[in-house]
């Protein structure tokens, strides 16, 4: 496979988890967040979707770039793309916890599961791609933000 295919397959799967997780999201967006306590620094709605967009498409560019170095690294970027999978699963499993379920407890656990999981993933790629670690520098911190986020909602809304 190509090494532009690659890319394009990790961005493809990405987007795909993330609109899977954004219809999860919908109905809880509708009728339950709305009613929630939320801290000063909650964002706007509208800022949610593109956000996330940029940052499965960098998330899924870092992981082809990754791909790339099978051959040169086989055992690293394995163990690299098996915690890739493992925290864009949890990715998703953080809107079924939160706007499915509407646990925010449980959903905040996981979100603290799902912080260390990219924080391992950016260190492994950061080994194998600089250029692929520095595109998780996002995402980790943008899951930091939510990680804060999800721990303050629940916080005001025990």
């Amino acid at each position: 496979m190509s090494n532009y295919l690659k890319i394009v397959y990790f961005v493809a799967l990405c987007l795909a988890i993330g609109f899977f997780s954004g219809k999860i999201t919908q109905t809880g967006v509708q009728f339950w967040y709305p009613d929630l306590k939320k801290p000063f620094f909650n964002p706007p709605s509208w800022v949610f979707a593109p956000v996330w967009t940029l940052l499965y498409i960098a998330m899924g560019v870092a992981a082809g770039l990754v791909w790339q170095q099978l051959d040169k690294k086989s055992e690293l970027v394995k163990k690299a793309l098996f915690m890739f999978v493992i925290q864009l699963a949890l990715n998703a499993l953080w809107s079924y916890l939160f706007f499915g379920l509407q646990n925010i407890l449980l959903a905040f656990i996981e979100i603290i599961l799902l912080l260390l999981v990219i924080y391992e993933t950016y260190f492994l790629f950061k080994q194998i791609h600089k250029k692929a670690g520095y595109l998780m520098l996002p995402y980790l911190f943008w899951v930091g933000f939510a990680t804060i986020l999800t721990g303050s909602i629940y916080w005001l809304n025990r």
